[in-house]
């Protein structure tokens, strides 16, 4: 399994592995370990909502104690982690993808997507899948970011966010 594969699996059905909107953090912590909870939740408590837990490069947004968000955040030009639930086999992986990249993925894979106009401006850019509602959103990189091409938009964060 490649970090590609978990993107478009994640686009195509809205979940991560095993992980879904809706399931108790209690379960995706039997899944996962012991997140990092935001600094929120360690000074105010565990009832707090809409503040993530976080596996490396994995967060889960957390409302009434049930997963309310899921989240795979990509720094470009650099490696990152996922828990091996996610990624298996992997301790690093290679957090660059481009815009073109995952398209070209998503339309081989026949994953519907189209423009999201929302967070579409300036230097970021983003699409919504169909039907799962998975959000990326694409920005050119920075100074900071160790890229190939820096006038191209490089995927920056992948997330689903459902209503309690």
């Amino acid at each position: 399994m490649t970090l590609m594969n978990v993107l478009v699996d994640f686009a195509r059905t809205g979940r991560i592995g095993p992980l879904h909107c809706g399931m108790p953090l209690a379960e995706a912590e039997d899944l996962l370990g012991p997140g990092r909870p935001h600094p929120a939740i360690v000074m105010r408590g565990p009832d707090i909502d809409g503040y993530p837990y976080s596996w490396d490069g994995l967060r889960l947004v957390v409302t009434q104690r049930q997963v309310s968000g899921l989240c795979i955040d990509l720094f470009p030009g650099s490696t990152t982690k996922l828990p091996p639930l996610v990624l298996p086999e992997s301790e690093t992986y290679e957090a660059t993808v481009l815009r073109e990249e995952l398209i070209s993925a998503l339309d081989i894979a026949g994953c519907l997507h189209e423009v999201n106009r929302g967070l579409t401006f300036g230097s970021q850019s983003s699409i919504l899948t169909q039907p799962a509602d998975v959000c990326a959103i694409f920005s050119l990189p920075g100074r900071h970011n160790d890229v190939p091409h820096l006038d191209r938009h490089y995927l920056g964060v992948m997330h689903k966010h459902t209503l309690p």
